[in-house]
């Protein structure tokens, strides 16, 4: 059993690896895919479809096999993914479709593993992505204007959908080639912003979707937010909620792009969750109102890796709460209580095709309501009748205060605030949205190195002391301030980041020479005051050098810089750097929002008035010496003059630091705990790991205790109050050997290298509580005998599951009892009532394998306390199959 379990994922991911090597095979019969007012159709029939957002660029290449995996088994039947005009064309004319990018290969192994995929080309974004996707050489082009009636924007906007289209089809990837490819997008959420561009938004949409009809792709295109979209494109939704939506034309079936089951994070900021109970309470709305095709928004967010982050001043991590975390994990209890909300509503699939128009509506109370589906007209008063073949339903209490039982088909339901419970036989539930019996996963980013302990909260993270960090020994190059190299060059003014830039660096040095007299050197002592730099207005992160040291800094999108300075008689090297923080990645005329500083720069407080630097002579240099020369590569070592840090030296600002280290045991995911920096990048083994950055959230904001109850937005429940908004990074497997790593940072501020660890990160602890009167397994209603039996529905026991991570086994039963337990997970107490069998009962169904299944009921334990509802709570810890086999 042990072996079998520790080489399960390497035989999918053999398995996936040899579908994926037949490039020229068809992965399905051809198929034609069109559209009524009620579904998506496929092959010729109606289908209900659940979508799971990926976006391959944010994993590695090896990652994807396991992440379409995880969504298949999830329940999802599309993957939909973005395409990133600046990962694919960073250079005009010059492609790239290799590695991270290499979107063919990923479309490949969607469609290997028998799953569609919708293709949103855009070009724009959005995405939190670094410029909305746009590449940043587009905003070059002479008389050019994003988004609008714009010829050179809609010749490069042609051009580049143009050849994703081709590509596709050359690789035989659309549904009528035997493909995936189901579904394509253009344009994104452009409705948001349409007016502000007058007639010219509306010329442009009725273009865009011209333009793309005219490349005949052969499968239907969408317009996500754009009420206006013509007939011949499906309008769709992006939303928390979007049960209420419906296309603008009876012809469209009703589409959810973007379901935002989680939001981003922003450096300073607090970090969003979104609790399952209403993710599912959302998702079953849209499908008992008419929906048909829904998408997570993310299923797997994953990770902003190098400078591909959006702005201003989002994260390194894209985790988004998602069903998957961001180092390829199952979030529990998201993404098993989804998965069963997804088996739900495919049992509901054949009445949720079979209606044509609205469904049956009946109110059941001031705020309840059933929506029927059926093969025929329903006396919800009393039970179904045999001539009705096919019946669904979905019962609805939208009150977030009370439990509320309900009258219907002759029974009773009770249903608790903010749910759904579903019926696919209009009987039986088989789901309600806020009854999650699902295991919770707490995980551990468990020492390889770490440097501190710290518990994020229940069902979230624990990180264990240990005293090793990842290395004894760091060396050190000093960047210098302000103009370092040949290509620097002068000019009388102050110039937009970006027009100089060109993006290929966060980092823009402005420098000049401020001539003081004595004079003015006694007029401030005598006044007791500094000179005063005023800008205007700057973005993202302004520092201010004074003769080669470190005077101020300022955060924050247009904001006004006024900060003392001091100054010496005689002159003085005044150096301003302007650092960008991801490009704005949303919004209209994004190729007019610069970066860099606006307005006027000056010196004010002098004894004569105030020196004016805006039209003063400017040395502008580009970049940083040591990115210039690549230092972060492991065949560039040799170009810098590095030399040893010492212990006890205290760090310095504006350093690169450099380390080698080998890679922990095991195939764990790793992360990089960087918690004891201050800003910067990261690279290993010339990869970039991304920006980092230690800005502290608030302090308040935060609850213990998140109420899923009653409409979600962003900021309902937070987390992280008080600690930085991410600590550790990802570092992809893949891009490690076993020793000899190089790790290379370079720090802004002053950063202690010395504690800065690795870290393997798996799931530690596993819980669940499930009682004896949940729902019977989902499963049951798929069983080949059970469409004869389903009278026998209600004799079915529930069953509690337990699992690990792969490569993992249950190695300890920390707590279990059958009876009335209380307390949550990692907190869990027995009750009056506990069977005595429950721990040997527990034990032996579990320890020592990845997953298992317990029946909860009185059958399996026995009856401890009878009249009494009884629950199952466990607790088990999951540990590496090759620690489980060393400790047993």
């Amino acid at each position: 059993m042990l072996g079998l379990a520790t080489v399960h994922g390497v035989i999918v991911a053999l398995a996936v690896a040899v579908l994926w090597a037949g490039a020229s095979a068809a992965f399905f019969e051809p198929f034609n895919v069109s559209y009524d007012h009620r579904a998506i159709i496929i092959g010729g029939k109606r289908r209900m479809l659940i979508s799971a957002g990926i976006h391959y660029p944010r994993a590695t290449p090896d990652m994807w096999p396991g992440l379409i995996a995880k969504s298949k088994e999830g329940g999802a039947d599309v993957i939909q993914t973005y395409v990133f005009w600046n990962g694919h064309e960073p250079i005009r004319g010059q492609y790239n479709f290799e590695g991270r990018y290499d979107i063919v290969k990923f479309a490949k192994l969607i469609g290997s593993q028998g799953l569609y995929l919708h293709l949103r080309i855009g070009p724009y974004v959005c995405a939190e992505w670094n410029f909305g996707g746009f590449p940043v050489w587009l905003r070059d082009i002479p008389g050019i204007v994003f988004r609008t009636k714009n010829k050179p924007f809609e010749d490069e906007m042609q051009k580049f959908v143009k050849k994703i289209v081709d590509m596709m089809k050359q690789e035989n990837l659309f549904s009528w080639q035997g493909g995936p490819i189901i579904l394509l997008q253009i344009e994104n959420e452009y409705g948001n912003i349409e007016g502000q561009y007058g007639q010219g938004g509306k010329e442009y949409v009725k273009w865009a979707a011209d333009m793309a009809l005219t490349l005949d792709a052969g499968v239907p295109w969408v317009m996500c937010r754009q009420s206006d979209a013509p007939e011949t494109i499906i309008d769709s939704c992006n939303a928390f909620y979007c049960d209420g939506f419906r296309p603008n034309s009876y012809r469209k079936p009703a589409l959810w792009t973007e379901d935002w089951n989680g939001w981003y994070a922003s450096w300073g900021g607090r970090v969003p969750r979104r609790p399952v109970e209403d993710n599912a309470f959302a998702v079953a709305r849209f499908f008992q109102r008419g929906g048909s095709f829904h998408n997570y928004y993310m299923f797997f967010g994953g990770t902003n890796f190098g400078r591909t982050a959006g702005g201003p001043l989002q994260t390194t991590s894209y985790d988004y709460d998602a069903p998957v975390d961001e180092y390829g994990l199952l979030a529990q209890p998201k993404w098993g209580h989804l998965k069963d909300l997804h088996a739900a509503i495919k049992l509901c699939e054949p009445a949720l095709v079979a209606v044509d128009d609205a469904p049956q509506y009946v109110k059941l109370g001031s705020m309840q309501e059933a929506h029927i589906y059926s093969s025929g007209f329903v006396d919800t008063r009393n039970s179904l009748p045999q001539n009705v073949s096919i019946c669904s339903a979905f019962l609805a209490n939208i009150d977030e205060r009370k439990t509320v039982t309900v009258q219907i088909f002759g029974g009773s339901y009770s249903l608790p605030p903010w749910s759904v419970s579903i019926l696919p036989d209009c009987k039986h539930v088989v789901f309600n949205t806020a009854k999650v019996a699902t295991q919770t996963s707490i995980k551990t980013v468990e020492s390889a190195s770490p440097s501190f302990s710290n518990t994020t909260g229940t069902g979230d993270i624990i990180l264990y002391d240990k005293d090793t960090y990842i290395s004894k020994t760091w060396m050190t190059f000093h960047e210098p301030i302000g103009a370092w190299g040949d290509n620097s060059f002068t000019y009388q003014g102050i110039l937009e980041h970006l027009n100089v830039t060109k993006d290929i660096s966060d980092y823009l040095w402005y420098s000049t020479r401020i001539n003081i007299t004595d004079e003015d050197i006694t007029f401030w002592e005598e006044k007791g005051i500094y000179p005063l730099l005023t800008i205007d207005k700057a973005r993202d992160v302004a520092r201010i050098f004074v003769n080669g040291h470190l005077s101020a800094s300022q955060v924050g999108k247009w904001v006004p810089v006024k900060e003392p300075i001091h100054l010496v008689q005689g002159s003085n090297d005044l150096v301003l750097l302007s650092e960008t923080v991801g490009l704005q990645n949303y919004g209209a005329f994004l190729e007019k929002d610069g970066a860099g500083f606006r307005g006027q720069i000056k010196v004010s407080g002098l004894k004569n008035g105030d020196i004016d630097l805006s039209d003063t002579l400017w040395t502008y240099q580009v970049g940083l010496k040591g990115e210039l020369a690549k230092l972060y590569t492991p065949e560039n070592q040799e170009s810098a003059d590095w030399i040893d840090v010492q212990p006890d030296s205290i760090p310095s600002s504006f350093t690169w630091y450099k380390t080698t280290f080998d890679a922990p045991e095991g195939d764990d995911p790793i992360a990089l705990d960087l918690g004891s920096m201050g800003k910067g990048q990261a690279w290993v083994n010339g990869h970039g790991i991304g920006r980092y950055w230690t800005l502290v959230a608030p302090k308040n904001g935060c609850r213990d205790y998140c109420d899923y109850r009653g409409a979600y937005h962003e900021n309902k429940c937070t987390t992280n109050c008080g600690l930085p908004t991410q600590s550790w990074y990802h570092v992809p497997r893949e891009w490690l050997q076993a020793s000899n790593n190089l790790l290379v940072i370079f720090e802004e501020t002053s950063g202690n290298p010395w504690k800065i660890s690795l870290r393997v990160h798996s799931t530690l602890t596993i819980c669940a509580r499930v009682w004896e009167t949940d729902y019977p397994p989902l499963s049951t209603w798929s069983h080949p005998d059970f469409v004869y039996r389903k009278n026998l529905i209600d004799e079915v026991a529930p069953e509690m599951h337990l699992r690990c991570d792969e490569g993992h086994v249950i190695s300890a039963i920390t707590f279990a009892s059958y009876g009335t337990p209380s307390g949550s997970c990692r907190k869990f107490s027995r009750g009056k009532c506990h069977a005595a069998s429950s721990l040997s009962v527990v034990t032996e169904a579990c320890q020592g394998r990845n997953n298992c299944t317990i029946t909860v009921s009185n059958r399996t334990f026995g009856d401890p306390c009878r009249r009494t509802t009884k629950a199952l709570a466990v607790e088990a810890t999951c540990t590496s199959i090759t620690g489980y086999q060393n400790v047993s």
